[in-house]
């Protein structure tokens, strides 16, 4: 669903202003227009066009991705890592403009999509080439912004570390999410069966159009009651939680032996406590991850196994970005409102 509509409302946050160049991620640069921010509000402002230096691609942004990650940013929790851009954004969509020295992989003209450590809201961005997937085709340059942070997010941590395969059983808690919604295409594609958690009568049937086998009401339905009738009392075999603390215990108690949690955020706080009587019965792992700030190398690993054991299932449209809507770049107040807010089915894009 495309929008033009929301109006610019004052924010919080701490003042970052924008750098001329990074390390890991985007380079901001002479003429581009891009959101910078202070402790009251956001603002496009036109800053140096950026140039690209050995194994950098040069973007033309068709769109942005607004991720939570953003908002914790804005709001002084979540720095950027040393060598990062302030601006923010940490995927984008676009046609590559220039290629700097070594790269061979890309050329001026193709239709790419980003992973990037900053500077996505902008007009154009510098990432590094091996965060740079093509867009396939019959999938829209606009909404392709939606998928490097989800895709890498998801597979990473329950394609790499829990290694979900065919006919294992994934929890996935905020199945309407921009992580969430991503995470049912793509484990219901590999061939396991989904359960989703969602809030709300609108949420829960879009969870089920997106494909999972059991959808929980998280607001009047206890989800571990539900997952244990559902698996016959076995339990999943991974759980994909962006809840964190307040919900260990019960996802220790929906989980399989041998089971794995993959902790992806944690909007509940930062301590919880751990029964490991229940941990060590249960033969399970739990694992914790980000992705901005992890190494070139560690990042380039990741994607390129998106490339080769997600983009097909892109490709052949077995997996699709999930957008809820799309707004031009000056009405960025707006986009973190609807984010803040929660109520969004998939991904909220930028347009600059």
């Amino acid at each position: 669903m495309i929008e033009r509509t929301g109006k610019i409302r004052s924010g919080s946050g701490r003042p970052r202003p924008p750098t001329a160049g990074t390390r890991d991620g985007a380079r901001t640069v002479e003429g581009m227009h891009a959101i910078t921010f202070d402790d009251a509000s956001m603002s496009v402002t036109d800053l140096p066009d950026p140039r690209p230096g050995t194994d950098e691609v040069l973007i033309e942004v068709a769109a942005a991705g607004v991720n939570n990650a953003d908002l914790q940013q804005r709001a002084g929790n979540y720095p950027p890592p040393p060598g990062a851009s302030d601006v923010l954004g940490l995927e984008v969509s676009g046609t590559v403009r220039a290629v700097g020295t070594g790269v061979t992989t890309v050329a001026v003209g193709d239709r790419v999509c980003a992973l990037l450590s900053g500077g996505g809201y902008a007009s154009l961005v510098v990432a590094p080439v091996t965060q740079v997937l093509p867009v396939p085709d019959g999938v829209d340059l606009v909404e392709a912004a939606g998928l490097p942070e989800a895709a890498c997010t998801v597979y990473s941590n329950i394609g790499m570390l829990a290694g979900l395969r065919p006919g294992q059983t994934l929890l996935v808690h905020g199945g309407t999410g921009g992580m969430g919604s991503h995470a049912v295409l793509w484990a219901k594609a590999l061939g396991a069966t989904v359960i989703a958690t969602s809030g709300g009568d609108r949420k829960v049937a879009a969870s089920r159009e997106l494909g999972a086998d059991l959808v929980v009401d998280h607001r009047t339905e206890d989800f571990v009651e539900r997952v244990m009738a559902f698996t016959d009392g076995v339990g999943v075999d991974v759980v994909l939680d962006v809840v964190g603390p307040s919900y260990l215990e019960r996802n220790l108690q929906a989980l399989a032996p041998n089971g794995h949690i993959a902790v992806i955020a944690s909007g509940s706080g930062r301590t919880a406590e751990l029964d490991f009587g229940v941990l060590m019965r249960k033969r399970a792992t739990i694992s914790g991850t980000t992705l901005r700030a992890r190494p070139l190398a560690e990042k380039a690993a990741i994607v390129e196994a998106v490339r080769y054991n997600v983009w097909p299932l892109v490709a052949d449209g077995r997996v699709r970005p999930v957008i809820d809507s799309v707004l031009p770049l000056a009405e960025v107040e707006e986009a973190h409102r609807r984010v803040r807010d929660g109520e969004v089915i998939g991904k909220v894009l930028l347009t600059p």
